[in-house]
């Protein structure tokens, strides 16, 4: 397993050993001992998927104070452009996002850290992501920004987004709760 930190503090790509042969693939997207020695937490609350169409886009999602959590995300099935913008006040990288191809193919991971927006765009027939969080799902906490108002590049001008998401804050006004703690 490989554990690459990407140019958000705290954020790291995960690249899980993956073994194949006639039979399928076998893949580890966890193990304790190594998220440990990476200082990363291990301590996951509730685990959960969804299925999206080609053309959906879901986000930007997070949890508030003090339900905020750390969320570990990959794709089972298709594939999709990921997206995270941090939030955190006092981060070197406050307002920035980054993007990833998640795939079943790549079997990649994505570790967030407390404090950022996520969200992803499906860009094959259908995607089914598998999202561990490190505390329990609290609707009246869990909230998010605006999908199109981070600027980030989405590969579609027009995507299905949900009522709620379409009623998010746009960046710009959002008050941030976020603290960045060095990682």
């Amino acid at each position: 397993m490989e554990i690459k930190p990407t140019s958000i503090p705290g954020c790291y790509q995960i690249f899980p050993i993956v073994r194949e042969d006639a039979r399928g693939k076998f893949v580890k997207v966890f193990h304790r001992e190594i998220f440990q020695q990476k200082n990363l937490n291990i301590d996951f609350a509730e685990e959960y998927y969804s299925v999206s169409q080609r053309n959906v886009l879901r986000g930007l999602h997070f949890q508030l104070p003090p339900e905020d959590h750390v969320k570990m995300v990959y794709c089972v099935a298709g594939e999709v452009l990921d997206a995270v913008v941090d939030l955190r006040l006092n981060s070197p990288t406050y307002g920035q996002w980054e993007l990833f191809q998640l795939s079943a193919k790549k079997a990649n991971v994505l570790y967030l850290p407390s404090g950022l927006a996520h969200g992803f765009y499906v860009k094959s027939q259908q995607a089914i992501m598998v999202y561990k969080v490190s505390t329990v799902y609290v609707p009246e906490r869990d909230t998010g920004i605006l999908w199109n108002s981070a600027g980030i590049p989405w590969e579609c001008e027009n995507p299905i987004v949900s009522e709620r998401d379409r009623k998010f804050l746009p960046f710009s006004q959002f008050k941030s709760p976020f603290l960045f703690q060095n990682p």
